[in-house]
Protein backbone atom coordinates (compact mmCIF):
# COMPACT_ATOMS: atom_id res chain seq x y z
CA UNK A 1 0.00 0.00 0.00
CA UNK A 2 1.41 3.46 -0.97
CA UNK A 3 0.82 6.08 2.28
CA UNK A 4 -0.88 8.91 0.87
CA UNK A 5 -0.67 12.52 2.74
CA UNK A 6 -3.89 14.57 1.85
CA UNK A 7 -3.56 17.89 2.96
CA UNK A 8 -6.07 20.98 1.59
CA UNK A 9 -8.05 23.45 4.24
CA UNK A 10 -11.45 22.56 2.36
CA UNK A 11 -13.41 19.51 4.62
CA UNK A 12 -15.19 18.96 0.97
CA UNK A 13 -11.80 19.00 -0.75
CA UNK A 14 -10.79 16.52 1.40
CA UNK A 15 -13.29 14.41 1.45
CA UNK A 16 -13.44 14.41 -2.66
CA UNK A 17 -9.53 13.97 -2.87
CA UNK A 18 -10.17 11.01 -0.12
CA UNK A 19 -12.99 8.92 -1.85
CA UNK A 20 -10.54 9.33 -4.88
CA UNK A 21 -7.86 7.64 -3.70
CA UNK A 22 -9.60 5.32 -1.85
CA UNK A 23 -11.33 3.96 -4.57
CA UNK A 24 -8.34 2.97 -6.44
CA UNK A 25 -7.67 0.89 -3.17
CA UNK A 26 -3.75 0.41 -3.18
CA UNK A 27 -3.58 4.06 -0.58
CA UNK A 28 -3.81 4.38 2.75
CA UNK A 29 -4.26 7.71 3.54
CA UNK A 30 -3.89 10.00 6.28
CA UNK A 31 -5.39 13.76 6.06
CA UNK A 32 -4.23 17.36 7.35
CA UNK A 33 -5.75 20.53 7.17
CA UNK A 34 -3.31 22.82 6.91
CA UNK A 35 0.37 23.46 6.38
CA UNK A 36 1.32 23.38 10.12
CA UNK A 37 -0.54 19.90 10.29
CA UNK A 38 1.22 18.11 7.02
CA UNK A 39 4.83 18.84 8.47
CA UNK A 40 3.82 17.27 11.50
CA UNK A 41 2.14 14.06 10.10
CA UNK A 42 5.09 14.09 7.26
CA UNK A 43 6.95 13.08 10.40
CA UNK A 44 4.69 11.14 12.15
CA UNK A 45 2.87 9.26 9.19
CA UNK A 46 5.91 9.17 7.02
CA UNK A 47 4.11 9.57 3.95
CA UNK A 48 5.65 8.10 0.84
CA UNK A 49 3.75 10.52 -0.79
CA UNK A 50 1.81 13.92 -0.77
CA UNK A 51 -0.96 15.86 -2.23
CA UNK A 52 -0.90 19.36 -0.83
CA UNK A 53 -2.65 22.61 -1.04
CA UNK A 54 -1.19 25.93 -1.71
CA UNK A 55 -3.85 28.73 -0.05
CA UNK A 56 -4.38 27.89 3.25
CA UNK A 57 -4.49 29.39 6.82
CA UNK A 58 -1.90 29.24 9.73
CA UNK A 59 0.79 27.88 7.13
CA UNK A 60 0.52 27.93 3.37
CA UNK A 61 1.39 25.18 1.11
CA UNK A 62 4.66 27.00 0.18
CA UNK A 63 6.13 27.37 3.81
CA UNK A 64 4.78 23.79 4.54
CA UNK A 65 7.06 22.22 1.42
CA UNK A 66 10.10 24.36 2.97
CA UNK A 67 9.84 22.49 6.22
CA UNK A 68 8.79 18.90 4.14
CA UNK A 69 12.10 19.33 2.31
CA UNK A 70 14.59 20.34 4.72
CA UNK A 71 12.98 17.59 7.60
CA UNK A 72 12.37 14.84 5.53
CA UNK A 73 12.00 15.10 1.32
CA UNK A 74 9.16 13.31 0.29
CA UNK A 75 7.60 13.38 -3.04
CA UNK A 76 4.84 16.46 -3.41
CA UNK A 77 2.11 17.00 -5.75
CA UNK A 78 0.66 20.32 -5.70
CA UNK A 79 -2.96 20.79 -6.04
CA UNK A 80 -3.47 24.12 -7.69
CA UNK A 81 -6.29 26.64 -8.86
CA UNK A 82 -5.77 27.54 -12.84
CA UNK A 83 -5.29 31.32 -12.29
CA UNK A 84 -2.12 33.29 -12.80
CA UNK A 85 -1.40 33.72 -9.11
CA UNK A 86 -1.97 29.71 -8.81
CA UNK A 87 0.58 29.66 -11.22
CA UNK A 88 3.17 31.76 -10.06
CA UNK A 89 3.12 29.83 -6.94
CA UNK A 90 3.26 26.39 -8.35
CA UNK A 91 6.21 26.70 -10.21
CA UNK A 92 7.76 28.56 -6.88
CA UNK A 93 6.32 25.17 -5.61
CA UNK A 94 8.04 22.94 -8.40
CA UNK A 95 11.23 25.03 -7.87
CA UNK A 96 11.22 24.02 -4.08
CA UNK A 97 11.30 20.17 -4.59
CA UNK A 98 7.48 19.60 -5.32
CA UNK A 99 7.46 16.74 -7.99
CA UNK A 100 4.40 17.86 -10.19
CA UNK A 101 1.25 19.79 -9.92
CA UNK A 102 -2.82 18.99 -10.45
CA UNK A 103 -4.96 21.75 -11.51
CA UNK A 104 -8.27 21.70 -9.94
CA UNK A 105 -10.84 22.60 -12.44
CA UNK A 106 -13.64 25.01 -11.16
CA UNK A 107 -11.62 26.90 -8.72
CA UNK A 108 -10.11 26.49 -5.38
CA UNK A 109 -12.87 24.41 -4.11
CA UNK A 110 -13.34 22.40 -6.98
CA UNK A 111 -16.89 20.53 -7.25
CA UNK A 112 -15.56 18.89 -10.34
CA UNK A 113 -12.46 17.44 -9.14
CA UNK A 114 -14.11 13.91 -10.33
CA UNK A 115 -13.75 14.80 -14.01
CA UNK A 116 -10.22 13.97 -13.56
CA UNK A 117 -10.02 11.41 -11.43
CA UNK A 118 -7.16 9.55 -13.84
CA UNK A 119 -4.77 11.73 -13.79
CA UNK A 120 -5.05 12.26 -10.17
CA UNK A 121 -4.01 8.95 -9.37
CA UNK A 122 -1.78 8.02 -12.41
CA UNK A 123 0.32 11.82 -11.12
CA UNK A 124 0.09 10.42 -7.46
CA UNK A 125 1.10 6.97 -8.29
CA UNK A 126 3.96 8.03 -10.74
CA UNK A 127 5.20 10.52 -7.46
CA UNK A 128 5.47 8.01 -5.19
CA UNK A 129 8.29 6.26 -6.80
CA UNK A 130 10.17 9.79 -8.36
CA UNK A 131 13.33 10.82 -7.08
CA UNK A 132 13.38 14.01 -5.17
CA UNK A 133 14.98 16.97 -6.27
CA UNK A 134 14.57 19.23 -3.02
CA UNK A 135 16.35 22.64 -3.40
CA UNK A 136 15.86 23.78 0.06
CA UNK A 137 15.13 27.79 -0.52
CA UNK A 138 13.82 29.71 2.57
CA UNK A 139 10.55 31.20 1.46
CA UNK A 140 11.22 34.40 2.96
CA UNK A 141 13.94 34.97 0.39
CA UNK A 142 11.59 33.66 -2.95
CA UNK A 143 10.76 37.58 -3.33
CA UNK A 144 14.55 38.60 -3.07
CA UNK A 145 16.01 36.06 -5.16
CA UNK A 146 13.07 36.73 -8.13
CA UNK A 147 13.93 40.49 -7.93
CA UNK A 148 17.38 39.88 -8.38
CA UNK A 149 16.21 37.66 -11.38
CA UNK A 150 14.24 40.67 -13.06
CA UNK A 151 17.60 42.77 -12.16
CA UNK A 152 19.93 40.49 -13.75
CA UNK A 153 18.00 40.02 -16.98
CA UNK A 154 17.38 43.92 -17.24
CA UNK A 155 20.65 43.97 -17.99
CA UNK A 156 21.62 41.57 -20.64
CA UNK A 157 22.85 43.04 -23.57
CA UNK A 158 20.15 43.03 -26.55
CA UNK A 159 21.53 40.29 -29.10
CA UNK A 160 21.16 41.52 -32.56
CA UNK A 161 20.85 39.07 -35.21
CA UNK A 162 20.27 38.74 -38.99
CA UNK A 163 17.42 37.09 -39.35
CA UNK A 164 16.72 33.06 -39.12
CA UNK A 165 19.56 30.63 -39.60
CA UNK A 166 20.38 27.79 -41.34
CA UNK A 167 22.26 26.05 -39.16
CA UNK A 168 19.50 23.85 -36.91
CA UNK A 169 17.01 23.52 -34.35
CA UNK A 170 17.00 22.20 -31.34
CA UNK A 171 13.49 20.44 -29.62
CA UNK A 172 13.37 19.68 -26.21
CA UNK A 173 10.38 17.19 -25.09
CA UNK A 174 9.89 16.98 -21.18
CA UNK A 175 7.06 16.50 -18.67
CA UNK A 176 6.78 15.33 -14.68
CA UNK A 177 9.78 17.31 -13.19
CA UNK A 178 10.18 19.01 -15.94
CA UNK A 179 10.26 23.11 -14.72
CA UNK A 180 12.51 22.71 -12.56
CA UNK A 181 14.95 20.27 -15.09
CA UNK A 182 14.52 23.32 -17.63
CA UNK A 183 15.62 26.23 -14.88
CA UNK A 184 18.94 23.87 -14.59
CA UNK A 185 19.71 23.33 -18.16
CA UNK A 186 18.47 26.42 -20.09
CA UNK A 187 19.80 29.22 -18.57
CA UNK A 188 23.37 27.25 -19.12
CA UNK A 189 22.68 28.18 -22.86
CA UNK A 190 24.75 31.38 -24.08
CA UNK A 191 23.17 34.72 -25.05
CA UNK A 192 25.62 33.88 -28.48
CA UNK A 193 23.75 30.46 -28.94
CA UNK A 194 22.73 30.59 -32.57
CA UNK A 195 20.09 28.28 -32.88
CA UNK A 196 16.06 28.50 -31.95
CA UNK A 197 14.77 26.08 -29.13
CA UNK A 198 11.64 24.65 -28.76
CA UNK A 199 10.48 23.40 -25.73
CA UNK A 200 7.17 21.01 -25.34
CA UNK A 201 6.42 20.70 -21.23
CA UNK A 202 3.29 18.52 -20.43
CA UNK A 203 1.47 21.73 -18.53
CA UNK A 204 -2.12 23.52 -18.89
CA UNK A 205 -2.77 26.78 -20.29
CA UNK A 206 -3.08 28.99 -17.55
CA UNK A 207 0.60 28.11 -16.52
CA UNK A 208 2.76 28.07 -20.14
CA UNK A 209 2.81 31.87 -20.06
CA UNK A 210 3.96 32.24 -16.50
CA UNK A 211 7.07 29.76 -16.92
CA UNK A 212 7.97 30.99 -19.99
CA UNK A 213 8.03 34.92 -18.25
CA UNK A 214 9.97 32.79 -15.29
CA UNK A 215 12.27 31.81 -17.62
CA UNK A 216 12.79 34.52 -19.58
CA UNK A 217 14.29 36.01 -15.98
CA UNK A 218 16.88 33.67 -15.53
CA UNK A 219 18.14 32.57 -19.42
CA UNK A 220 20.73 34.60 -21.01
CA UNK A 221 18.36 33.76 -23.91
CA UNK A 222 15.18 35.48 -24.74
CA UNK A 223 12.01 33.28 -24.20
CA UNK A 224 8.59 33.36 -24.88
CA UNK A 225 5.35 31.32 -25.11
CA UNK A 226 4.51 30.60 -28.55
CA UNK A 227 0.54 31.57 -28.33
CA UNK A 228 0.74 32.65 -32.22
CA UNK A 229 2.61 31.97 -35.39
CA UNK A 230 5.54 33.14 -35.23
CA UNK A 231 8.73 33.14 -37.41
CA UNK A 232 11.47 31.16 -35.54
CA UNK A 233 14.66 33.49 -35.00
CA UNK A 234 17.78 31.97 -33.81
CA UNK A 235 19.03 32.12 -30.33
CA UNK A 236 15.30 32.55 -29.18
CA UNK A 237 13.51 29.87 -26.89
CA UNK A 238 9.97 28.84 -27.64
CA UNK A 239 7.68 27.54 -24.95
CA UNK A 240 4.84 25.28 -26.24
CA UNK A 241 1.46 26.91 -25.60
CA UNK A 242 -0.85 25.05 -22.96
CA UNK A 243 -3.79 23.74 -24.09
CA UNK A 244 -2.84 23.36 -27.67
CA UNK A 245 -0.22 21.74 -29.74
CA UNK A 246 2.99 22.87 -31.37
CA UNK A 247 3.85 22.26 -34.42
CA UNK A 248 6.79 23.95 -36.90
CA UNK A 249 5.85 24.60 -41.19
CA UNK A 250 7.41 26.86 -43.65
CA UNK A 251 5.08 29.66 -44.19
CA UNK A 252 6.16 31.79 -47.22
CA UNK A 253 9.68 30.55 -47.52
CA UNK A 254 10.39 30.66 -43.40
CA UNK A 255 10.22 28.65 -40.54
CA UNK A 256 7.59 29.29 -38.43
CA UNK A 257 6.10 27.75 -35.28
CA UNK A 258 2.48 26.82 -35.06
CA UNK A 259 -0.03 26.21 -32.18
CA UNK A 260 -2.66 24.25 -33.05
CA UNK A 261 -5.96 22.70 -31.29
CA UNK A 262 -4.91 19.54 -29.35
CA UNK A 263 -5.26 16.82 -31.85
CA UNK A 264 -7.09 14.05 -30.44
CA UNK A 265 -4.58 10.95 -31.78
CA UNK A 266 -2.13 12.13 -29.21
CA UNK A 267 -2.46 10.96 -25.37
CA UNK A 268 -0.21 14.16 -23.47
CA UNK A 269 -0.82 18.09 -24.78
CA UNK A 270 1.16 19.46 -25.54
CA UNK A 271 2.38 16.81 -27.85
CA UNK A 272 6.26 16.14 -28.09
CA UNK A 273 5.55 13.35 -30.57
CA UNK A 274 3.51 15.76 -32.51
CA UNK A 275 6.15 18.71 -32.82
CA UNK A 276 8.96 16.05 -33.35
CA UNK A 277 7.05 14.68 -36.45
CA UNK A 278 6.01 18.24 -37.92
CA UNK A 279 10.27 19.16 -37.80
CA UNK A 280 10.76 16.09 -39.51
CA UNK A 281 8.93 16.95 -42.51
CA UNK A 282 10.19 20.60 -42.46
CA UNK A 283 13.88 20.29 -41.78
CA UNK A 284 16.99 18.74 -42.32
CA UNK A 285 17.29 15.91 -39.35
CA UNK A 286 21.34 15.98 -39.65
CA UNK A 287 20.87 19.92 -37.89
CA UNK A 288 18.27 18.90 -35.77
CA UNK A 289 19.17 18.26 -32.21
CA UNK A 290 16.14 16.29 -30.06
CA UNK A 291 16.56 16.26 -25.80
CA UNK A 292 14.71 14.45 -24.17
CA UNK A 293 14.10 14.80 -20.46
CA UNK A 294 11.89 13.82 -17.50
CA UNK A 295 8.36 12.67 -17.67
CA UNK A 296 5.91 9.95 -17.28
CA UNK A 297 4.77 8.24 -20.48
CA UNK A 298 6.35 7.55 -24.08
CA UNK A 299 5.49 10.76 -25.69
CA UNK A 300 7.74 11.83 -28.14
CA UNK A 301 9.54 8.61 -28.38
CA UNK A 302 8.73 7.25 -31.92
CA UNK A 303 9.63 10.49 -33.39
CA UNK A 304 12.75 11.19 -31.68
CA UNK A 305 14.20 8.12 -32.58
CA UNK A 306 13.20 8.63 -36.09
CA UNK A 307 15.37 11.71 -35.83
CA UNK A 308 17.99 9.54 -34.88
CA UNK A 309 17.58 7.14 -37.66
CA UNK A 310 17.58 10.03 -40.18
CA UNK A 311 21.07 11.44 -39.26
CA UNK A 312 20.01 13.46 -36.38
CA UNK A 313 21.19 13.74 -32.58
CA UNK A 314 19.41 12.80 -29.54
CA UNK A 315 19.83 13.29 -25.89
CA UNK A 316 18.02 11.13 -22.82
CA UNK A 317 18.46 11.87 -19.70
CA UNK A 318 19.51 9.47 -17.55
CA UNK A 319 18.02 7.51 -15.02
CA UNK A 320 19.99 9.25 -12.10
CA UNK A 321 18.78 12.61 -12.59
CA UNK A 322 15.30 12.00 -13.98
CA UNK A 323 12.42 13.14 -11.57
CA UNK A 324 10.34 10.03 -13.76
CA UNK A 325 12.21 8.33 -15.69
CA UNK A 326 9.59 6.93 -18.16
CA UNK A 327 9.92 9.29 -21.24
CA UNK A 328 13.75 8.63 -21.63
CA UNK A 329 13.61 5.53 -20.39
CA UNK A 330 11.23 4.80 -23.90
CA UNK A 331 13.86 6.65 -25.94
CA UNK A 332 16.56 4.42 -24.96
CA UNK A 333 14.63 1.77 -25.37
CA UNK A 334 13.58 2.14 -28.51
CA UNK A 335 17.38 2.69 -29.85
CA UNK A 336 16.54 6.34 -30.28
CA UNK A 337 18.87 7.87 -27.71
CA UNK A 338 22.58 9.31 -29.09
CA UNK A 339 24.29 9.19 -26.10
CA UNK A 340 22.27 9.25 -22.24
CA UNK A 341 23.68 12.26 -19.88
CA UNK A 342 22.57 13.67 -16.83
CA UNK A 343 20.41 16.55 -16.37
CA UNK A 344 23.53 18.78 -15.43
CA UNK A 345 25.78 17.78 -18.55
CA UNK A 346 22.99 17.92 -21.07
CA UNK A 347 23.55 21.85 -21.65
CA UNK A 348 27.45 21.58 -22.66
CA UNK A 349 26.44 18.71 -24.92
CA UNK A 350 24.09 20.48 -26.63
CA UNK A 351 26.48 23.00 -27.02
CA UNK A 352 29.42 21.06 -28.18
CA UNK A 353 27.37 19.53 -30.80
CA UNK A 354 25.65 23.42 -32.49
CA UNK A 355 29.48 24.38 -32.71
CA UNK A 356 30.36 20.94 -34.53
CA UNK A 357 28.31 22.28 -36.88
Amino acid sequence: MTKLLIVDDSALMRRQLSQIFESAGDFEIRLARNGQEAVQQNRDFRPDVVTLDINMPEMDGLTALSHIMAERPVPVVMVSSLTEKGALATLEALNLGAVDFIPKPGGTISLSIGEIKPELIAKVRAAASARIKAKVTPVKGLAKRMREDREKAAARPVIVRRGLSDDGLVIIGVSTGGPSTLEGILPQLPAEFPWPVLVVQHMPAAFTKSFADRLNQSCALRVIEAASPMTIEPGTIYIAKGGADMVVANRGGKLTVLPKPENSEFLWHPSVELLGRSVLEHCDPAKVIGVMLTGMGYDGSESFTELKRRGGRTIAESEDSCVVFGMPAELINKGGASIVLDASKVAAQVNVWVNRL
